[in-house]
């Protein structure tokens, strides 16, 4: 890619990141808290799907969007995506139980919680909770910021540094610093720019694995971990 053209991307990178985080702005100045979460997530879904899922199957499979074939257009081959499926999980998996424990440590030393840790959760809302982490929240984020941001920033800046085994460039940190940014724009507060750390692990999962899959599922596990502590300690 030339200099104009990576000039070209990194600006449209820059401006859509922009526009839809003014719109996420307004949704959390504007309406009822309880509104949030779903119109956020229809910002994120709907600024994806005109920027990558409306065009050619190439350019879907290429932002790694492409989730198993159920959003290109034609039969579904589930077997596969049902392997893709296992495979996402798998790493998800993997990749919380390396995390969970400096992460735990790093919790307990920032709230430093007075109360031993209790819980009791219904089946019923858990499973509502997962739901809502994984299709409300984690899966728009995922896709806008890994997705489309991430890819496009990677066709300015081609990723040259191998990581475990992904491929990797200055693209991972600038949607890891996006993604931290706008978080403030919900709550404004220093503190929130902390999530620039876990999004370099999506970033890298979606590197790693070619899809969002692996760092949706992450994602959604980190928030549910992090739900569970502030609950269990009632931090929060």
């Amino acid at each position: 890619m030339g200099a104009a053209s990576s000039r070209s991307a990194v600006a449209e990178a820059v401006w859509v990141a922009a526009d839809v985080t003014v719109m996420v702005g307004i949704i959390a100045a504007t309406l009822p808290q309880s509104w949030h979460a779903t119109l956020v997530g229809f910002a994120f879904l709907g600024a994806t799907w005109a920027l990558v899922w409306r065009h050619d199957d190439a350019t879907v499979r290429r932002a790694g969007l492409a989730l198993g074939g159920l959003v290109i257009p034609g039969s579904v081959d589930w077997g596969d995506a049902l392997r893709q499926a296992r495979t996402a999980l798998m790493w998800a998996l993997g990749m919380t139980a390396i995390v969970a424990a400096p992460y735990f440590v790093g919790w307990r030393f920032w709230w430093m919680p007075k109360l031993s840790f209790s819980l009791s959760v219904r089946p019923a809302d858990a499973a509502g909770e997962l739901l809502n982490q994984l299709i409300v929240i984690a899966l728009p984020e995922e896709a806008f910021y890994r997705g489309y941001l991430q890819s496009k920033l990677d066709e300015a800046w081609p990723p040259r540094w191998r990581v475990l085994g992904a491929c990797v460039g200055p693209g991972l940190f600038g949607a890891a610093a996006i993604f931290a940014l706008s978080h403030i724009v919900t709550v404004q507060t220093p503190a929130r720019l902390a999530v620039f750390f876990p999004a370099l692990l999506f970033g890298w999962l979606r590197a790693r694995t070619g899809g969002i899959g692996a760092s949706v599922c992450f994602h959604a596990m980190c928030n549910l971990y992090a739900e569970m502590l502030g609950n269990g300690y009632g931090v929060y």
